[in-house]
């Protein structure tokens, strides 16, 4: 089986289980009202799909970095797949970066936060929070781009010269 049908058939079975467990979150037990506040039953599921989601994407980042540089030992990747692996490592880490400062920039100014219970975050931590959250939106609206992009076949360029 070809690399492209296997990539797109476990990109649709992620699809589909990210899909149900949302709608499942969404439809069996959202509406819980504990006291004041609205406590989910299916909160778990979601948390335990996005670590897992996390550990398996890490492992796969790993495993394809050593494969790689195993694979393209003394050659050229460019030259042989017409990829230029540098120039997307570069843009990808400069888009973090750049994600990470604009979270920052829109987190400027926030002030101590308080819960009903009492509890209170201080500003940095309230500030951290709204970098990560902020950079998380900005790399989700990047890689949708990138997956419209590649699935439309826009980019795409021959390897063989």
């Amino acid at each position: 089986m070809k690399i492209e049908k296997i990539s797109s058939r476990v990109l649709l079975a992620c699809v589909i289980v990210i899909v149900v467990c949302f709608a499942a979150f969404l439809t069996i037990g959202f509406d819980n009202p504990v006291g004041k506040t609205n406590q989910p039953i299916l909160t778990d599921v979601i948390m335990w799909l996005m670590y897992l989601l996390t550990a398996v994407t890490a492992a796969l980042t790993v495993w394809s970095v050593v494969r790689s540089a195993q694979s393209s030992k003394g050659n050229d990747p460019v030259a042989t797949t017409g990829v230029p692996g540098g120039k997307i490592t570069m843009f990808t880490v400069g888009l973090v970066v750049v994600s990470v400062i604009i979270g920052w920039i829109c987190g400027i100014g926030e002030t101590d936060f308080t819960t009903r219970s009492g509890d209170v975050t201080t500003a940095g931590m309230v500030t951290l929070t709204d970098v990560f959250m902020v950079s998380m939106g900005v790399l989700l609206l990047a890689a949708a781009i990138a997956v419209v992009v590649c699935m439309s076949g826009i980019a795409t360029k021959s390897a063989s010269k």
